[in-house]
């Protein structure tokens, strides 16, 4: 008897081994081939150990689903600008807050130490980074210290940045998307310690998208001799006893996608947070705030009355009566001086109204997509040059920009990727686009029709002109929006030129962007996440701040989802 037990426990001890074994082989050999992955002997390397994306710095997860986009309340302005549609959002991460005065000061401060300001060029793409503080003034109000002190000062160092026009937002993500990169590689020992400090000037940088692409020109061709020791460092490997250099590559998982303004959809989804209404599969009810109750005050017991949001609550009721404030605020506030909604999520309604990613339409066309929606495409690719290889911004060669109120912007900062325009290559018989910039796609103009290449059929909207070099476009036709200003540098001086026309009939063009969310200058009705607004993104306010977005790569959502009920027997 005792024979037989010792050979039982024998069997199961093989047995259990012999699983192990095989369930390792199973992972390590392809299901295509057969073949062993991540072999020492050769062959298919793949990171079959990643896990989860990272939650990026200052980021919440969003769990994507279902929603009803627009107004679900009454449309008290009858203006059919954001008339309900069902929309499904992609899984995504959002700012925990509105970026903060602290969060801009480090974007500004690392310009001014790269790119130093003895330089006249570089002069330029500082002060087109700042913010614009002059628009705190009123000609019938007192506000001149804060145009001096709201930026700089550290009593408002976490107050949302405001006086940003969305160019700028959109150009913060792409800095913060290197400046977090360039931390995760020397965090995960890909370079040496401290290299974003001693290494970094105007003429070596690191930008995301030319490490994946052509990593040998990071920090201006410097990067083979910054990966640090063999031993101590994942950018050293050996291949059959010879060094070789390892980089971080979109196979290794490691670096994040890019920071970016919100969509629309996105910005609205994350704002209602209805996970926090959810029974079952439905929604309980239609939700008029971020958080839970028709009402701006606190339901709870222990803020009973408190109101949840900074806002004007009247005319020349900014914040309510001192010694006891309605809301503890007159202009913004400190960020998370309110409950977050059930994501997480601070501020979505009140303090300062937000930017988003998309064009300003008044119909979000959910005939044609109802998932992920988003209006602003513009699909670009990389400048290839006659090596081959993806093109660099050289740091000697700056283009920037004139916008039409004569502020200055950088197009692209040194070290980044070179791009332009897709073309007919990618274009060629595809079905799902057809050209590089897709703003006005489907939005009723001209170029929304079957003829819009018939360039007659241009002229005759134009009143039988179609001037070669007119600044015209398509969309003009159908919005009749005034030309934007002009700015114009003759020797050393701007030369500003206005649109006077007293015939346009709408502001709406293909660059105006839209504004979601109420302010501290705006009643409740504009705390409906569903409200929208818009602008020229060349304009800056001091009631409109942004935060920024990220995509999620993989599963929906970050834990195993399981039946609710199951079945038995």
């Amino acid at each position: 008897m005792r024979i037989n037990l010792l050979f039982i426990n024998f069997t199961l001890i093989v047995f259990t081994a012999l699983i192990i074994t095989s369930c390792g082989n199973n992972r390590n050999e392809s299901r295509a081939t057969g073949w062993g992955i991540n072999s020492k002997k050769g062959g298919f390397e793949y990171n079959l150990e990643f896990d989860d994306q990272e939650t990026g710095p200052g980021l919440v997860f969003i769990e994507g689903g279902t929603f009803t986009k627009g107004q679900v309340q009454d449309d008290v302005m009858h203006d059919w600008n954001n008339a309900p549609n069902k929309q499904h959002v992609m899984s995504f991460y959002i700012d925990e807050t509105e970026v903060t005065n602290l969060m801009y000061l480090e974007y500004l401060d690392w310009i001014n130490y790269v790119f130093p300001q003895e330089n006249n060029d570089y002069k330029k793409l500082y002060q087109g980074a700042l913010p614009d503080t002059l628009v705190w003034r009123n000609q019938l109000g007192y506000f001149e210290e804060l145009t001096s002190n709201y930026l700089r000062h550290p009593a408002y160092a976490e107050y949302p940045v405001v006086g940003v026009n969305w160019l700028q937002a959109v150009q913060f993500a792409e800095w913060r998307t290197d400046r977090v990169n360039e931390f995760i590689l020397e965090r995960e020992s890909y370079i040496e310690e401290d290299v974003r400090y001693n290494e970094v000037d105007a003429n070596s940088t690191f930008s995301t998208g030319a490490y994946l692409k052509r990593p040998k020109t990071t920090y201006g061709g410097k990067m083979d001799s910054l990966l640090g020791k063999n031993g101590r460092s994942q950018g050293r490997g050996k291949n059959d006893s010879l060094e070789v250099n390892v980089y971080a590559g979109i196979d290794k998982g490691i670096l994040l996608p890019s920071y970016r303004l919100p969509t629309e959809s996105e910005w609205e989804y994350a704002a209602l947070a209805l996970v926090g209404d959810r029974e079952y599969n439905t929604y309980r009810g239609k939700k008029k705030y971020p958080w839970s109750g028709e009402y701006t005050r606190s339901e709870e017991r222990r803020s009973e009355g408190d109101q949840l949001a900074n806002f004007k609550l009247g005319k020349g009721d900014y914040g309510g009566i001192a010694g006891w404030s309605d809301d503890g605020a007159d202009i913004t506030i400190q960020v998370r001086s309110y409950p977050p909604n059930d994501f997480g999520v601070y501020d979505m309604g009140g303090n300062v109204a937000e930017w988003v990613a998309d064009v300003y339409r008044p119909i979000v066309d959910d005939e044609a997509s109802d998932f992920n929606y988003y209006r602003g495409n513009i699909y670009l690719k990389d400048v290839i040059g006659e090596d081959g290889k993806a093109e660099v911004i050289d740091p000697n060669k700056l283009v920037y920009d004139t916008l039409p109120n004569g502020k200055i912007l950088i197009k692209r900062l040194p070290g980044q990727l070179k791009k332009q325009p897709i073309d007919e290559e990618e274009t060629y018989l595809r079905q799902n686009f057809t050209e590089s910039d897709n703003r006005n796609f489907r939005d009723g103009d001209v170029e929304s029709t079957l003829n819009y290449f018939d360039k007659s059929l241009l002229a005759r909207f134009n009143g039988g002109e179609n001037e070669e070099g007119s600044t015209e476009t398509e969309s003009s036709l159908m919005y009749d929006a005034p030309q934007n200003p002009e700015v114009k540098v003759v020797d050393n001086k701007q030369i500003r030129k206005k649109d006077i026309t007293t015939k346009r009939t709408s502001m709406i063009t293909d660059e105006v962007r839209v504004f979601k969310g109420g302010s501290w200058k705006d009643r409740a009705y504009w705390l409906d996440p569903a409200q929208r607004r818009y602008l020229p993104q060349y304009i800056a306010t001091d009631y409109i701040g942004f935060r920024c977005a990220m995509t999620r790569l993989g599963s929906k959502s970050k834990a195993k989802k399981t039946a609710r009920h199951k079945r038995k027997g």
